[in-house]
């Protein structure tokens, strides 16, 4: 889902959002850097048509979002987030299929946007997805939710209840952070964590991590 206003007592960054374009279609690239170069707080510090280019760039360019399209395929967002743990993907795509949906967010993607989206709409995302949020185009999440159990399809009918702490690590999960990311954000150690997430996978009768964020996103917590 995409959210057009951001959410209450989120703490905005008004420093400038440093953004990366990976496209292999030129007048994708050069429509997107000048329409988002038009948002005074967003600075398109590299545009490119292939992951291996911004591969050897992403030391120097430090950016904070990087937007790439599937035709590179979703593990490159793990080797952008090896380099960059701190630097937030979104995957800006044509194709709706679930499988392509699940990996990119498997591989650590803060979101799965459509390239039809308004350029107004994209910038807002931008800057959730810099604040830690994860967001989804329109109907996407409805769609992965078909693949849920039918006990999770309607979260409001089931009879678990979590603990604070599981709602917590829940939510981490929800907007992306990984085992050890959460576990510096909450102060335990990594494999409390894992115990957690396994935990949380039997109470909720899901099979995966990414059903968790799935879960997650579909709920308020």
């Amino acid at each position: 889902m995409i959210t057009s206003e951001l959410p209450p007592h989120t703490q905005i960054n008004r420093s400038t959002i440093r953004v990366l374009l990976i496209d292999p279609q030129s007048l994708m690239r050069t429509g997107l850097e000048a329409m988002l170069e038009m948002e005074p707080d967003l600075q398109i510090v590299g545009s490119v048509a292939n992951v291996e280019s911004a591969i050897v760039q992403l030391q120097v360019l430090q950016p904070d979002v990087v937007l790439i399209d599937s035709i590179e395929g979703w593990t490159v967002i793990r080797s952008i987030l090896d380099q960059l743990p701190s630097t937030k993907v979104l995957a800006l795509s044509a194709d709706q299929r679930d499988t392509d949906i699940l990996a990119a967010m498997q591989a650590g993607a803060k979101g799965y946007l459509l390239k039809n989206m308004p350029v107004s709409e994209l910038a807002k995302v931008i800057r959730l997805v810099h604040c830690g949020y994860s967001q989804m185009a329109p109907g996407l999440m409805e769609k992965l939710l078909i693949k849920l159990p039918a006990s999770v399809e309607q979260p409001e009918q089931a009879e678990v209840i979590l603990t604070p702490r599981e709602r917590e690590i829940l939510r981490l999960i929800g907007q992306g952070y990984t085992n050890r990311e959460i576990a510096s954000e909450l102060h335990l150690a990594e494999g409390t964590v894992k115990t957690y997430v396994t935990r949380l996978l039997g109470r909720l009768s899901l099979r995966n991590r990414s059903q968790l964020a799935i879960y997650a996103a579909s709920i308020v917590l």
